[in-house]
């Protein structure tokens, strides 16, 4: 006879934290977020945490190496995208794990031969006033010129021009070569008043650019994630069909974690993944999805070093509609996290959860620490910044950004799929969107750590783990939920107010 669960599986919007004494030292100020996202004995240290409980999800739309860099800086971690070459992927790790602080990759090249139009189009998908010109449009090509604002007056007649005709040639150029140290380069921006300081090797092939606004950027983030050789701390993505030769090139590019990106993870195959990875390389390898106690201690006992959580949660995910499989997060989360609680109990040794879906208000993120999380994967979230991968694009009068889930036909990633199966998707899992655009990570990253400080305060915790012990969640009603917003009124709006 099938196993039915009559309790209703549940959301995160079906929850609401009720506060604790806040004690005079329970301030933003003095909680902390650190977490580990691998497993550890009881008396150890984790080999990694976090410094924020953030990790952006396996998505191409999300998570390349200009996002890893990113987030490592604010104290998360990327989980690069695997649904691209072992080549690829590999290179994009080396390039997370060699970035230097201030060194950044340009995001914004075009050729001479491009146009005004060109340039004023690139400009308003990235947001970036610097364009380097180089001779095949590529961020490593050599570098002919500089483009910025100052170079270009904009007029009807003017939007034909070729770039060539009103660059800042590489000639009247001050740059820096190849090999020079950030405060070198830094000197010679302060001397001759840049902006900007393109870094060239000695074939005058473009490296980095170095800008005057990243000055005191290190000053600035002080939870980088970084390793023992203060490089940036990165993950990657894998499948459990090619992934003894993936995780080798990996695991010598130098990732730092990888994780199996599955639509639901309580499968043989991960089992094997697990085991191979755990027996040749010395990588940390985290499994998932899954949504129950058996799922939780199936990858565990296959030697998993952290799990993740949820399926069909994803704002992209339309897996529970096609398949019917799948669970209320916020349920999922409830059974795996005491799973994860009556192991350590049973055997010292504590194995992080991460909860990956399911999330729409920033609360949701808080909830879901103290539901038992140690950490949170994001895609929607991160997929609305400028340092996700996808075009900025003008969709009437918003901004936006292309946002597709690993199981849409766009994504191409059958790989991700358990089934043995051709290389091809017979129906998707996912869908291809917009998101609304967001400006940069940092400021909507700080707004958000900054609420859920301010929530665990209203707990009475300074800690996640503390916030894990004494949390008090309560079910809510329909109707208080209507209760908790706006109501009863007339909002302003432009409309109304004659703005």
């Amino acid at each position: 006879m099938a196993f039915y669960y009559m309790e209703p599986s549940r959301t995160f919007s079906e929850f609401l934290l009720v506060p604790n004494l806040t004690t005079k030292e329970c301030t933003p100020g003095n909680v902390s977020l650190r977490t580990p996202i691998v497993k550890f004995g009881a008396g150890e240290k984790p080999s990694v945490s976090l410094n924020i409980p953030f990790a952006s999800a396996v998505m191409q739309a999300v998570s390349d190496d200009v996002m890893a860099v990113a987030l490592a800086r604010c104290g998360g971690i990327s989980f690069i995208f695997g649904s691209q070459s072992i080549e690829d992927q590999a290179a994009m790790v080396r390039k997370v794990k060699g970035y230097k602080a201030g060194f950044v990759v340009s995001r914004s090249n075009l050729t001479p031969s491009h146009s005004l139009k060109d340039v004023l189009e690139l400009k308003e998908r990235t947001g970036h006033s610097t364009v380097a010109i180089t001779h095949d449009g590529s961020p490593q090509g050599k570098l002919l010129g500089i483009v910025t604002s100052r170079d270009y007056r904009i007029s009807r007649d003017a939007l034909t021009k070729q770039v060539s005709e009103f660059m800042t040639p590489f000639e009247s150029l001050f740059y820096g070569t190849s090999g020079i140290t950030l405060s070198e380069a830094n000197d010679l921006i302060w001397e001759h008043k840049l902006n900007c300081l393109p870094i060239v090797d000695k074939e005058q092939k473009l490296d980095y650019l170095v800008f005057r606004k990243d000055y005191d950027a290190h000053k600035e983030n002080p939870y980088e994630l970084l390793d023992e050789n203060k490089s940036y701390i990165v993950g990657a993505g894998i499948n459990t069909k090619d992934y003894m030769e993936r995780v080798p090139a990996l695991a010598e590019a130098g990732v730092d974690v990888v994780v199996i990106d599955s639509s639901d993870g309580f499968s043989e195959w991960q089992r094997e993944t697990i085991q191979y990875v755990k027996a040749n390389t010395n990588v940390k390898i985290g499994a998932g999805n899954v949504v129950d106690r058996e799922g939780f201690l199936y990858l565990v006992e296959s030697g998993a070093d952290f799990i993740k959580v949820g399926i069909g949660g994803g704002s992209i995910c339309i897996t529970r509609e096609q398949k019917g499989i799948g669970r209320g997060q916020a349920s999922a989360l409830i059974e795996v996290a005491a799973a994860r609680d009556d192991y350590y109990r049973e055997t010292g040794i504590y194995v992080p959860i991460c909860s990956d879906g399911g999330i729409v208000h920033d609360y949701h993120i808080t909830l879901s620490l103290a539901m038992g999380a140690d950490f949170v994967m994001m895609g929607r979230y991160f997929a609305r910044f400028d340092e996700s991968p996808t075009r900025k694009l003008k969709v009437g009068t918003n901004f936006v950004k292309e946002f597709w889930g690993e199981g849409s036909n766009r994504a191409r990633n059958w790989q991700r799929y358990d089934t043995g199966g051709k290389e091809s998707l017979v129906f998707e899992e996912g869908v291809d969107s917009y998101v609304p655009y967001a400006g940069g990570l940092q400021e909507n990253l700080d707004r958000t750590i900054h609420k859920i400080k301010s929530t665990m305060c209203n707990c009475g915790s300074t800690s996640i783990e503390e916030l894990h012990r004494t949390a008090r969640i309560t079910l809510v009603s329909a109707t208080s939920i209507v209760e908790g917003g706006a109501h009863d009124v007339i909002l302003k709006d432009s409309s109304l107010s004659g703005e």
